[in-house]
């Protein structure tokens, strides 16, 4: 069993590199200014190109894309060539990426909500899923995933589910085929998950902190296993982070670090599996709180670390 570890958007070691450096629509509309748009674009596909590469001279085998890498890309007022103009720069990046084999994702953000009640938005969420597609497609990642939350609780959860079906049902194929979903922290719990992968086969992404937060009388130890069955050509994916603080107030927000402790009992809990997971890391120091965390495993167990950031338990 490997375990390997990412994490997601930022890389607090790299300061000054961002890859969601962003054009806003109000300003846009002011200035109409393609020049501009097109220099940030090419600012954010280079810092992502410099983030693959601090990637792979550290090992990190795992990373998590940022939505905001092409500005006004799912804007209708705004028509531009976001795929084809830049492919110099996507074909170096995806050569590292195919080189390095790194798994690469993507998790669109709260405005991506495909059981919207408003057909605006489902609409809007069909753009938005497309446009990441798109770029995975672009930077030639052979499995492609998009990670969504199930959405909006309008009207109840058994009509929420309802309408995620539905409209999942009138995606293309190929959207279909990268959609996973990840139980919440208020709503939508690892039976709801489990409940689409039945209907639809898609995967089911284990998020163990919304977990703790949004558990009802659900026992994981007795799903952890159908979790991990709804993954078929790609190591099950799992997001791991530890709470702010245990107020009510602020656990659900994301601490700085990750909790060791408990990270190794959950570790404990899904070894005997004996299978090959990655976890994404969900702490707001980024790869600081990956490589701390990596510290703390090696000086508290006994796991046979095979680099950086890949271990046997």
């Amino acid at each position: 069993m490997v375990i390997r570890l990412g994490y997601a958007c930022i890389s607090n070691t790299l300061e000054g590199i961002t890859t969601s450096t962003n054009y806003t629509y109000t300003a846009y509309s002011k200035e109409k200014n393609n020049a501009k748009l097109d220099q940030i674009i090419k600012s954010n596909l280079t810092a992502l190109e410099q983030i693959i590469d601090y990637n792979i001279a550290n090992n990190i085998h795992f990373y998590r894309l940022s939505s905001r890498i092409i500005p006004l890309a799912t804007k209708k007022e705004v028509v531009f060539d976001y795929l084809t103009k830049y492919d110099n720069y996507y074909d170096k990046i995806a050569s590292k990426i195919k080189k390095s084999q790194m798994r690469i994702d993507f998790h669109p953000d709260q405005f991506c909500v495909l059981n919207s009640t408003n057909q605006e938005v489902v609409l809007n969420s069909i753009e938005i899923l497309k446009y990441h597609y798109n770029l995975l497609k672009k930077l030639k990642v052979a499995k492609k995933i998009l990670v969504l939350h199930i959405g909006s609780n309008t009207f109840g959860k058994k009509n929420s589910l309802s309408r995620f079906i539905n409209n999942y049902q009138k995606l293309p194929t190929y959207i279909k085929k990268a959609i996973a979903v990840e139980n919440d922290d208020k709503v939508f719990n690892i039976d709801d998950c489990l409940y689409l992968n039945q209907k639809l086969g898609i995967p089911v992404i284990l998020d163990y902190h919304h977990y703790v937060c949004n558990s009802g009388d659900i026992n994981l130890d007795d799903k952890l296993e159908k979790i991990f069955n709804t993954w078929q050509d790609i190591n099950p994916k799992i997001h791991f982070s530890s709470p702010k603080n245990l107020t009510k107030k602020e656990m659900r927000s994301h601490s700085d670090y990750i909790d060791c402790n408990k990270f190794i009992e959950f570790i404990e809990k899904i070894k005997k599996y004996k299978i090959d997971i990655d976890i994404m890391i969900e702490a707001k120091k980024k790869d600081e709180a990956l490589f701390r965390l990596v510290r703390e495993l090696k000086y508290k167990t006994n796991y046979h670390f095979i680099d950086d950031t890949s271990f046997e338990p």
